[in-house]
């Protein structure tokens, strides 16, 4: 078992920690604070494939191993966890169920535009009255004739205020909601599509998050995934997938955040020394450092576990849990031994602390994680 990352690893890690830096670096604060989407830097991105990663080369992609996406997501995350986050969701949520259950003419159809980012996906599933319970969907589809009209209103939709397409999670069988949910890919200038108001979060708020409403859609059969009653199968596979990516997302965060701890406490001083040099930062530090590897070994073995062409679920919910949780300690205590000034908005500390506490919650709440571990560990033969 080799630890060491392979050259291939290193260079996709140096490439888009340079293009993060030199990109984001500069005015990700700013974004963060005037709310902003950076389109200006979504245009760079576009020809680098960061809209592409993992769709497969003859339809544009760059087709990268799962190891180097949770790269690129970390690193960009690293520096603005709000574009992580639209890159993560694009690829996982919002192009690999049509790589894995789209037609071969869906595929034609959709996927070089997303590739290229001309089109940013996302992925609807949460309602007001559904999220965890992907079984409370109120949104249905009605089929009539050769096309389906869909009604309902879908919440916290990431990249909901730029998306061009939408997958959308809808009951087609409204006698049992969870066996008769499918799929359907809508282009935002279907008629009857129309975009909310801009959610105004505690964290992310580069991305623009907002609900989604569709009243009296009509989109062709041919937009369909899969088959009628498919939706929960094809939404369980995207959140499996989605998961990798946001437990990277929360490492990235955890990075910086350590990051920035480390070289302040060698650089403040209190009591005629630096704090690095007091046992308890000492304490703190080892013990971010500790996690954010332990974090990074799960994240990779899920990473080799989908890469593996098996199921891959329990270990993408044990790295998904593990990196959320461990974000949110690791910026706490960012915060912490930067005393009052990690408080303050003048520096980083205090924006990677807003966006940690997020990633414990969507692609499934860390409880929900622990319910898809627990029932791994429980089908298992004594």
């Amino acid at each position: 078992m080799d630890f060491n990352p392979c050259m291939k690893h290193k260079v996709v890690r140096k490439a888009v920690r340079e293009f993060a830096e030199t990109e984001l670096g500069p005015i990700a604060g700013d974004l963060d604070r005037e709310s902003r989407f950076p389109w200006e830097v979504i245009e760079k991105m576009r020809p680098l494939n960061f809209f592409g990663l993992q769709i497969p080369k003859s339809y544009g992609g760059a087709d990268f191993d799962s190891i180097s996406y949770a790269i690129t997501i970390e690193e960009l995350s690293r520096v603005s966890a709000a574009i992580g986050l639209c890159v993560t969701v694009h690829n996982s949520v919002g192009a690999y169920p049509i790589v894995r259950f789209g037609t071969a003419e869906q595929k034609k159809r959709f996927l070089p535009a997303l590739a290229g980012g001309e089109r940013i996906g996302a992925f609807c599933l949460s309602e007001a009255n559904a999220g965890s319970d992907a079984g409370g969907v109120e949104t249905h589809a009605v089929k009539d004739g050769d096309a389906y009209v869909i009604n309902g209103t879908k919440i916290f939709v990431t990249n909901g205020g730029v998306c061009g397409l939408a997958l959308i999670f809808a009951v087609t069988d409204p006698e049992n909601a969870k066996s008769g949910a499918s799929v359907f890919m809508v282009e935002a200038e279907t008629p009857g599509f129309s975009v909310g108001e801009i959610e105004d979060l505690c964290g992310m708020r580069a991305n623009p998050v907002s609900s989604l409403f569709f009243e009296d859609c009509r989109v062709s059969g041919t937009h369909l995934l899969g088959r009628p009653g498919d939706g929960l199968r094809i939404g369980l596979a995207a959140l499996d997938t989605g998961r990798i990516g946001i437990a990277a997302q929360a490492l990235g965060i955890a990075q910086a955040a350590f990051d920035a701890a480390l070289k302040y406490s060698k650089e403040r001083q209190q009591f005629g020394r630096s704090i690095s040099s007091f046992q308890t930062i000492q304490n703190y530090l080892a013990d971010m450092s500790t996690e954010i590897d332990a974090g990074r070994l799960l994240l990779y073995r899920a990473c080799a576990f989908k890469d593996s062409g098996g199921p891959f679920g329990p270990e993408a919910a044990k790295a998904k849990l593990y990196c959320s949780a461990l974000a949110t300690r690791v910026t706490n205590l960012a915060v912490q031994i930067h005393g009052g000034y990690g408080y303050s908005k003048e520096y980083d500390v205090e924006r990677y602390f807003r966006d940690a506490k997020v990633t414990e919650i969507y692609e499934g709440t860390s409880e929900v994680q622990r319910m898809v571990i627990a029932r791994a560990l429980l089908s298992r033969p004594t």
